[in-house]
């Protein structure tokens, strides 16, 4: 290869490695990273056909896919970077690179040494720059390295702390269903004999909480591979929980002490919010245009309204007073038609059944 066209690739693969870097982590915003997010998919479809061949221990191999796809990045950018470096740095040995002791070898291994050394941070090398062209790359490959070293340490630690985040939200809202992830115990607990004054204070926090959550999916699209065993963590199951909760709201709560709950803020927040992070990240991450509004089939539909009535029973038994014509039930029907599809093409993309998703309150298979 030609020196100058070694050279000018060499600064290509660290411009498209940097761009990448500066997409994922910088700029942050769902959708727009060349590489990572690449990878990342592969490597997900790569452990989901691992977890179909052990069977049920299938969500214990699915649960290190967040972690591997961050050490891919990692070293992804790592050899990236360094491969760059040392098509750079290739056509110097010898000359604009020499080593410290004995002859300088030529060959590109050695080449790869001497790029990934010069953008270590510690700067410990047998090989050293004798021209200002090559003393200027060092050093500006010392710092490409430093940079892009603390860059991604900070990256790993926010994509913990939001996934800490996203857990605490499920935990609570697991929590506040009896630990049953049923939104009529949900909502039976937030407000006990109809009392939802006090329970309003929670509908606003978890409304905070999911607009929190939907950002930092926004930011950090490699929480979407984070799974765990435990399907109240999962942002499927967790939407789904305040999506059916809400729709509860709207249409089996009666009489005027909760009038004012349907229209309340935090109420249509915690609709919009959940679907909007449903559809945000169907969109993303799953082939083929997010399904509209459409009919269920008469099974399905049948299904709902069962769930429906066992509701509206459990809400009668706290005392809350709950709506008993058909156009209530009818009502519910219609607001499970704009967010079950969604959550229905989410859910199996993660690996989780109708059923884990669902929680105590599904009769699904």
């Amino acid at each position: 290869m030609l020196p100058a066209l070694e050279r000018m690739s060499g600064v290509l693969v660290m411009g498209i490695v940097l761009l990448d870097v500066f997409l994922t982590v910088l700029y942050a915003r769902i959708g727009t990273g060349l590489i990572a997010e690449r990878a990342a998919h592969l490597t997900w479809i790569a452990l989901r056909h691992a977890a179909d061949s052990v069977g049920s221990r299938g969500g214990t191999v699915l649960s290190f896919c967040g972690p591997v796809i961050l050490l891919l990045y990692v070293l992804l950018w790592a050899v990236g970077l360094t491969l760059g470096a040392g098509l750079i740095i290739h056509p110097g040995l010898g000359t604009g690179v020499q080593a410290s002791s004995g002859p300088t070898s030529t060959d590109l291994v050695t080449a790869l040494y001497a790029g990934g050394s010069s953008m270590a941070i510690v700067g410990a090398s047998d090989f050293k720059p004798t021209t200002d062209a090559y003393r200027v790359l060092y050093l500006v490959n010392s710092l490409i390295g430093m940079s892009v070293t603390s860059l991604v340490l900070t990256y790993v630690m926010q994509v913990y702390g939001a996934l800490r985040q996203r857990n605490a939200l499920g935990l609570q809202l697991h929590v506040l269903s009896g630990e049953t992830s049923d939104a009529g115990a949900l909502l039976a607990r937030l407000g006990p004999r109809g009392q939802f004054s006090a329970g309003y204070s929670h509908l606003v926090a978890l409304g905070n909480a999911m607009a929190a959550m939907k950002e930092t999916h926004h930011f950090y699209p490699v929480l979407f591979y984070f799974r765990f065993q435990q399907p109240y963590y999962a942002v499927s199951a967790q939407a789904h929980l305040v999506l059916d909760t809400v729709s509860l709201i709207r249409s089996a709560l009666a009489g005027e002490e909760t009038a004012w709950l349907k229209e309340a803020a935090a109420v249509e927040a915690l609709w919009r919010v959940a679907q909007t992070l449903v559809v945000t990240l169907e969109t993303t991450f799953l082939p083929g245009d997010p399904p509209g509004v459409t009919a269920a089939d008469p099974e399905e539909r049948q299904r709902w309204r069962a769930h429906w009535e066992k509701a509206a029973s459990r809400l009668a038994e706290e005392g809350i007073a709950v709506a008993q014509e058909d156009t209530a039930a009818q009502a519910y029907l219609t607001l499970r038609a704009q967010w079950s599809p969604h959550i229905a093409r989410l859910a199996p993309a993660m690996a989780y059944r109708s059923r884990e998703i669902e929680g105590g309150g599904s009769e699904a298979p």
